[in-house]
């Protein structure tokens, strides 16, 4: 008899994850298939680290996926996801291997949507003449070149994010509002870049504007953990803005904001508004903004089969790696279920998301977040020092070294030393 098919586009943390889990908990039932329009993981949150030590993200922040996935006897299609029909249950693609293929379309019997979100620097005006920005290995590479090229010539520096717009149908009533993606890059980004400037013979934190357009920057970290966070930056010298709403356009002198207001800025490094993909726009399973609505199983409602996970489902906010990797487990047990290999007691348990956030500081130094207070819990931690820098880059070679298969026990024991262990 032929097995269920579960399609799986996307290849990054989300969609590895999903596909791996899928493959854990329901073993051999079903055949497995993944989408990407590229052959490998972007490791994107140790890409800042590599700008600064003067390293090539390309190199050192890219993980092959084929080899990965055939491990786990998982297909690999390379393709651009172009349509979905969900009521046909179809994926239209455009394999993207050489230019000229013609389109092609893959049935599913299961499909998690688990693409990430589009990041919108198109939409913000003089970003392409103006901005940079650490998301990717081509703007880490600018980046790179700009500041140990000689290009940065000392003067004022703004890090902060454009206005995310998060949907509003089917939200959960515990799920607040969201001004901004994810904060946890710029606050790190800024923290880091006055450690790089002070050693590279420039002004340091006091050159350095933090801006959001949010009530408080982070605020998914916990209010005390900001305020906490805050205080130390203004210690160090920072220069804080909020209630921005959004960036109007990037000049040359600085940052234009719709509300007015402005910031003086020679380098302006830029984290923009979190956007659905164009083909998940307007269909029954998506949001009024293209988000895909699931409930706390990670399944859409209207449509059971389809499952998502990672920054493509709405109720990922913020779009943090961290909750995407929850929602991957969530996935792979509710298939495990539906297929009979796991059962309602073991699969159904109950999820609260929780902020898991460590950003580099400079100097061997970094900051532990744990939170769950933003979806109506009561944890909150921070930690600063040598510890949770220690487990950030433990954990990237460990994600490598293992296919993204990084053990039960990995989480756990990071919480325990980076709360327990002071250094």
């Amino acid at each position: 008899m032929t097995k269920p098919h579960v399609l799986v586009l996307g290849g990054n943390f989300a969609g590895l994850g999903a596909a791996q889990k899928i493959r854990q908990y329901a073993a051999d039932r079903v055949t497995i298939t993944v989408v990407d329009r590229k052959p490998h993981l972007l490791y994107i949150p140790n890409i800042g680290s590599e700008v600064l030590a003067n390293r090539d993200p390309g190199v050192s922040m890219q993980m092959p996926i084929i080899e990965v996935l055939r491990k786990d006897d998982i297909d690999f299609v390379l393709a651009e996801v172009e349509a979905l029909d969900v009521n046909a249950q179809t994926v239209t693609v455009l394999p993207c291997e050489r230019s000229g293929s013609t389109r092609e379309t893959m049935h599913y019997d299961y499909l998690v949507v688990a693409l990430g979100a589009r990041l919108a620097y198109d939409k913000i005006e003089g970003f392409a003449q103006y901005g940079h920005t650490i998301s990717d290995c081509y703007y880490g590479n600018a980046l790179r070149k700009h500041l140990h090229g000689g290009d940065y010539r000392g003067g004022p520096v703004a890090v902060g994010s454009a206005r995310f717009i998060q949907g509003r149908k089917g939200r959960p009533t515990w799920l607040p509002d969201a001004m901004a993606a994810c904060e946890g890059p710029p606050v790190e980004t800024a923290l880091s870049l006055a450690v790089w400037m002070v050693d590279n013979g420039f002004k340091g934190a006091e050159n350095i504007t933090l801006f959001t357009p949010a009530e408080m920057i982070a605020e998914d970290a916990g209010k005390n953990n900001v305020a906490a966070l805050l205080d130390a930056a203004s210690k160090m010298g920072f220069k804080y803005r909020n209630k921005l709403q959004d960036i109007r356009r990037l000049t040359a002198d600085g940052i234009e904001f719709v509300n007015g207001e402005t910031i003086a800025a020679e380098l302006k490094i830029i984290f923009p508004n979190w956007e659905p993909h164009a083909f998940l726009q307007g269909l029954p399973i998506s949001d009024e903004v293209g988000f895909v609505l699931t409930d706390m199983r990670m399944r859409n409602p209207d449509f059971p089969n389809v499952f998502a996970c990672g920054d493509c489902a709405a109720i990922t906010v913020p779009k943090l790696g961290a909750i995407g990797h929850q929602e991957c487990e969530v996935v792979g047990k509710q298939l495990a279920k539906e297929l009979g290999a796991m059962s309602a007691a073991d699969a159904d348990a109950d999820w609260l998301p929780e902020v898991l956030c460590i950003g580099d500081m400079g100097h061997k130094k970094a900051f532990y977040i744990h939170a769950n207070s933003w979806f109506g819990g009561d944890v909150e931690v921070l930690k600063m020092g040598h510890m949770p820098y220690m487990l950030k880059q433990t954990y990237k070679e460990m994600f490598f070294r293992s296919g993204g298969k990084t053990p039960a026990w990995g989480v756990p024991v990071a919480e325990w030393l980076a709360e327990r262990i002071a250094v």
